[in-house]
């Protein structure tokens, strides 16, 4: 998600000016979603279908390009760890401060998960044809994107129901078998997300075998210098917008 993923080697500029376009997208998103479910002005905001393409788009957005950012990284578990350290304070922060919104396993949680697994698998999975890797992280994402929804099919196609029983254990929620008496305002399972994540690393991995990457070599000002600090943007943009909103909601 951030300088975390980077290393000496040459820095693709482009990838942090994506970075910052989906930072922005996410800041309008977050600010938006405060204002009406948070401060209850119109909670139905967040269910209506241009909303939810949206913050599709946006989640999409992140973890590709997290995932063609692992591809610069030569320090996947530490980043992992930090990473994940950091998703459980602000899992501890909301739950504090906000329990009602508290975030359980939430971006950076899973980002940090994805990167230690990837990294764990790496010797395998970098000998893996990209176009043939590429397809099948697709094919999977598809087929598991309802897992968390209890079914299998192609994204919200339900082809096949799946058996209460594997959704009975709470601690199992953070694979994607959510139970129902798990609640967070932010959740990224391992399933399907990691096959999204996994997504990006192919793409890149294609784009090293067309050998395009000098055009990832663009610097876009203002959106590449958020990108290079966009786990600083992420961690304090929520507070931010909370306590400004909060001084006006007052007045």
């Amino acid at each position: 998600m951030n300088k975390y993923f980077m290393t000496d080697k040459p820095r693709y500029h482009l990838v942090d000016s994506m970075r910052g376009f989906a930072l922005i997208n996410m800041i309008a998103y977050h600010l938006i979603y405060d204002i009406l479910v948070i401060f209850c002005l119109n909670s139905s905001w967040c269910f209506q279908p241009l909303t939810i393409v949206w913050e599709r788009f946006i989640c999409i957005s992140f973890i590709l390009i997290s995932g063609i950012a692992f591809n610069f990284s030569d320090n996947g578990y530490k980043n992992g760890i930090v990473l994940n350290l950091l998703g459980f304070a602000i899992t501890a922060v909301t739950a504090l401060i906000l329990p009602e919104q508290a975030v359980w396993f939430g971006i950076l949680n899973f980002l940090g998960c994805a990167v230690i697994l990837l990294q764990t698998g790496k010797p395998y999975i970098k000998k893996i044809n990209p176009v043939f890797g590429l397809a099948v992280s697709v094919i999977l994402f598809a087929l598991t994107y309802g897992i968390p929804q209890k079914y299998i099919g192609i994204f919200t196609l339900k082809l096949l129901d799946l058996p209460d029983t594997m959704y009975s254990f709470k601690c199992l929620s953070f694979l994607g078998f959510k139970s129902a008496d798990f609640h967070s305002s932010d959740y990224f399972p391992i399933i399907p997300w990691i096959f999204m994540f996994a997504v990006g690393y192919f793409v890149w991995r294609l784009i090293e075998i067309l050998h395009v990457k000098q055009f990832f070599m663009l610097k876009i000002p203002v959106l590449n210098t958020m990108g290079r600090y966009s786990l600083w943007i992420y961690l304090l943009h929520q507070p931010l917008i909370m306590g400004i909103l909060m001084i006006i909601m007052r007045k």
